[in-house]
């Protein structure tokens, strides 16, 4: 524990939260809507914050309810922001703008990540949040220098997205040393699993990979497919983040989120073929810029202050995501109408 968490603690007889509700910023994306799943499903009351830029209402379909409300506003926005957070227990501060995003627009990426991040933080001091939970990125880093990488490995972010979240956690440590407000920094590493993006400049590797060898095209690998990436499934990333927002002890702490494994890309685009049980080609294309070689997480801080315990392989989480998009019905062919191949470069669309 840090010495600001410490004062913190000595000020206040237990650091776990109280039974207000709860706000989950980005709580209608990928990653977000997990996580309020299993707030609600743990008895927890949600405000959902999400402009539905990156997110979609339809992934808060059975949650939203008398416990789930949400909340169509930009993070942006002061006085909706004020209005939001009033007689919250915990923030979970989710909604950002992604990596590829940051490589076309990387102003509005800035005034998302990291402006917002710090608007928010005073709201929620000025509100009397008990925890707010600042959700970065394995991005931070930069490409590892060693792995596994714990969070004391430097940071070296090679875009503005990672340069962004990282100014987000470095506001986050300045409101509990200085502003008395207990946060907490968690670092997922690459999440993927139901509701993942393959679309426009938010699409990821895994969902693009998977869709493309259920419809039989071939499998785009930017560069030589030698980087290597550790992949959590969305329930093991949106669980661990969950009990960073209650565990006792964790107020001044940065958590890594990862499964502690990594496979390069090239391996996952035949793990990916056999999943999909098609023979595909594999084509590479040029490198991706801002493309960090390397990631691999030590998350022993995480198992020791969280209880966090990644348990889907990635087998069973490649299986599961076909399975959700076999159940979608929704046909592939339609679905890949919304990739974007080359999704760094804003607009314009390659297709391949």
């Amino acid at each position: 524990m840090t010495q600001a968490a410490a004062a913190v603690a000595r000020e206040k007889p237990s650091d776990e939260p109280g039974d207000g509700p709860v706000v989950v910023t980005g709580g209608a994306g990928f990653i977000g809507s997990e996580l309020t799943r299993q707030l609600v499903e743990g008895g927890r009351d949600v405000v959902v914050v999400d402009s539905l830029v990156n997110g979609r209402r339809e992934n808060l379909a059975g949650v939203e309810g008398p416990r789930c409300t949400l909340r169509t506003d930009d993070v942006r926005d002061e006085a909706a922001m004020a209005e939001a957070l009033r007689g919250a227990a915990v923030v979970f501060h989710l909604a950002c703008l992604g990596v590829r995003h940051s490589l076309h627009s990387p102003r509005e990426n800035h005034d998302v990540n990291a402006t917002a991040t710090l608007t928010l933080l005073k709201l929620a001091r000025a509100a009397g949040v008990e925890r707010f939970v600042q959700v970065s990125t394995s991005e931070v880093y930069g490409t590892a220098l060693r792995v596994p990488m714990g969070e004391d490995h430097p940071t070296c972010p090679l875009t503005v997205y990672g340069a962004s979240k990282l100014a987000g956690e470095s506001y986050a440590r300045a409101f509990l040393a200085t502003g008395g407000l207990p946060t907490v920094v968690v670092r997922p590493f690459n999440a993927y699993g139901p509701r993942c993006h393959h679309e426009g400049d938010s699409g990821e590797v895994i969902p693009k990979f998977l869709l493309r060898a259920m419809a039989g095209r071939p499998l785009v690998v930017f560069g030589d497919g030698t980087q290597t990436r550790d992949f959590t499934f969305v329930s093991d990333t949106a669980a661990g983040i969950a009990a960073a927002g209650f565990a006792p002890g964790a107020v001044g702490a940065t958590i890594n989120l990862g499964s502690g494994h990594s496979v390069s890309i090239n391996a996952l685009a035949q793990q990916v073929a056999l999943m999909a049980g098609r023979s595909v080609e594999v084509v590479h294309d040029l490198p991706r810029p801002g493309d960090v070689h390397d990631l691999r997480a030590d998350a022993s801080r995480a198992a020791a202050l969280l209880g966090y315990a990644p348990s889907v392989s990635m087998v069973d989480g490649l299986r599961r995501l076909r399975q959700w998009y076999e159940e979608s019905g929704v046909p592939i062919e339609r679905l890949l109408e919304q990739e974007v191949v080359r999704n760094w470069e804003g607009s314009a669309r390659v297709d391949v």
